[in-house]
């Protein structure tokens, strides 16, 4: 008896562990299981009644499209490139000018619209509102397009504006000078038709974004400070329409990016006595230098999937997948860890896993019998919206862990602002609503960011940002940005000219609608 009554307890308080865990996992699984089922958050305003405006409609006869298409081929057709901070095609700026102002006379004319040219190059429009308590946005763009060389592959030459099965090939077709047309354009047919805004905007077009924008749209915020200008929200390019890129999803969906990752170049060096080869120490700086970049390729910066606007990207999209997909992603509160393990082996989803890091410059050496007295590495990394530069520095300081490596930060900036993105966000559900007008079979979600644009330039002006251009990307069609063989179709250069044309339009409404979900609570 005495034995078999510690052994009752035992057992009676194993089966009270086992039913209460047993009890937790149902209660866990029940929960997940009705988020999985009601998880919806596209809804909201798609079923408000929304403010009631007098929209003009824009119908594409054939003349108007084949002068669009002209111009849009023309602007393809000039060489814009960006080379350095120091260096750019000015003579093709100059002819970037002439065809905006041949291209868009009404644009240029109209009393409407007050245009100015800033650091010479680049253009800023303001169309002031019939309500001017109504606080304005600005559409931004840039007309400077990298370099491109027709022996690196292209299908067709980089600045022929060539057409091939129904798309325009061409440096600059994506990247940008198709929302540079296509808001241009979309103004010149509102103006022709009579459009006067209720709330004024600013068109801000730079001409040295692919090398920072420093000269461009550095000097547009500035001037615009100096005018006591705050603004709703901003509207640059950045993520897209993905049609067939994310794996299992069910029909298109179009990224509005609500965040930029951070950057910084870090360099890495390692001074010593030169030698000769004969008579090599136990490690020279070439050594000593590719340990401790080994070291920081073998220890990558912490896995911070779900702490970051990555995490809202997934829970919009998580209804357009079919089961258990739909199951992992509606749950993100539980499976962050999970999904972010399996995100992190590809190094196009690492990317909004962590803070990437990428060795892409190694200068050691002049001669084969000389030991160098120098080796030094550059370190590109992409800050995580979780992360600070500082915080990155210091994880670099510790992974890299040898006195005799220099760190030094070359330039670099942390992540930027997370803009709003609830039915409360103006920008956000105008975005939203109007790529809804436009396509209505695309989802729409919040996404981050990995490279950089001009807008952050604007943080100080407006606490919300959003990167979108209503391009259509295809398997494959992202290694054409910065790549070989940029084309656009035909077709969804179109689709720009009429997603600007009902943005505006759009814009003018006072207030958001009171969100469906608040009106008919469930």
């Amino acid at each position: 008896m005495s034995e078999s009554g510690p052994k009752f307890k035992t057992l009676k308080f194993l089966k009270i562990v086992i039913s209460s865990l047993l009890i937790a996992v149902l209660l866990l699984f029940t929960i997940a299981s009705i988020k999985t089922l009601t998880l919806d958050v596209n809804v909201g305003l798609q079923l408000a009644n929304w403010e009631k405006t007098r929209n003009i409609s824009l119908v594409i006869d054939h003349h108007q499209r084949e002068e669009l298409l002209a111009n849009f081929k023309e602007a393809i057709l000039i060489p814009t490139v960006s080379f350095s901070r120091t260096e750019s095609n000015t003579t093709a700026l100059l002819e970037f000018d002439r065809l905006l102002r041949r291209a868009f006379p009404t644009v240029f004319s109209s009393r409407l619209v007050h245009h100015e040219l800033v650091a010479n190059y680049s253009h800023l429009f303001w169309v002031p509102g019939s309500k001017p308590d109504l606080l304005p946005y600005l559409l931004l763009a840039h007309i400077d397009v990298v370099p491109a060389s027709e022996s690196d592959g292209w299908e067709a030459p980089p600045f022929s504006a060539k057409e091939i099965d129904g798309f325009i090939y061409g440096r600059g077709t994506i990247d940008d000078k198709s929302s540079v047309m296509g808001i241009l354009q979309a103004l010149e047919y509102l103006l022709i038709k009579g459009y006067a805004p209720r709330r004024g905007f600013y068109i801000a077009l730079g001409h040295d974004e692919e090398v920072s924008g420093y000269k461009g749209a550095v000097n547009i915020v500035r001037l615009l400070k100096q005018r006591g200008v705050q603004l709703s929200f901003v509207l640059d390019e950045g993520l897209a329409i993905l049609d067939g890129v994310i794996s299992g999803l069910e029909g298109p969906a179009a990224l509005i990016g609500i965040s930029e990752k951070g950057a910084a170049t870090v360099k890495l060096s390692v001074s010593m006595v030169p030698g000769h080869s004969s008579m090599p120490p136990s490690e020279t700086s070439i050594g000593i230098l590719a340990a401790a970049v080994k070291r920081l390729e073998e220890n990558p910066m912490p896995r911070l999937f779900g702490h970051g606007p990555e995490r809202g990207t997934f829970e919009h999209l998580a209804h357009k997948f079919r089961l258990p997909t739909k199951f992992i992603m509606s749950n993100l509160w539980l499976f962050s860890p999970l999904l972010g393990r399996v995100l992190e082996r590809k190094p196009d989803t690492n990317a909004f896993v962590r803070t990437t890091t990428a060795v892409t410059i190694f200068n050691a050496g002049v001669k084969v019998n000389v030991i160098p007295s120098l080796a030094e590495a550059y370190v590109n990394l992409r800050i995580h919206s979780a992360q600070s530069l500082q915080e990155v520095l210091d994880l670099i300081h510790s992974t890299v862990g040898d006195q005799r490596v220099k760190i030094e930060l070359v330039d670099g900036f942390d992540p930027l602002p997370v803009s709003s993105a609830d039915e409360k966000s103006f920008g956000f559900q105008i975005i939203k609503k109007t790529v809804l007008d436009v396509l209505p079979t695309v989802t729409i979600a919040p996404g981050i960011c990995i490279g950089n644009t001009d807008s952050r330039h604007f943080k100080d002006l407006t606490r919300d940002i959003y990167r979108f251009i209503p391009a259509w990307f295809k398997p494959g069609d992202a290694q054409r940005f910065h790549g070989i063989n940029e084309r656009i179709s035909k077709k969804n250069y179109e689709e720009f000219v009429v997603f600007y044309f009902s943005l505006i339009q759009n814009c003018d409404i006072q207030n958001l609608p009171e969100p469906h979900s608040s009106i008919h609570e469930l």
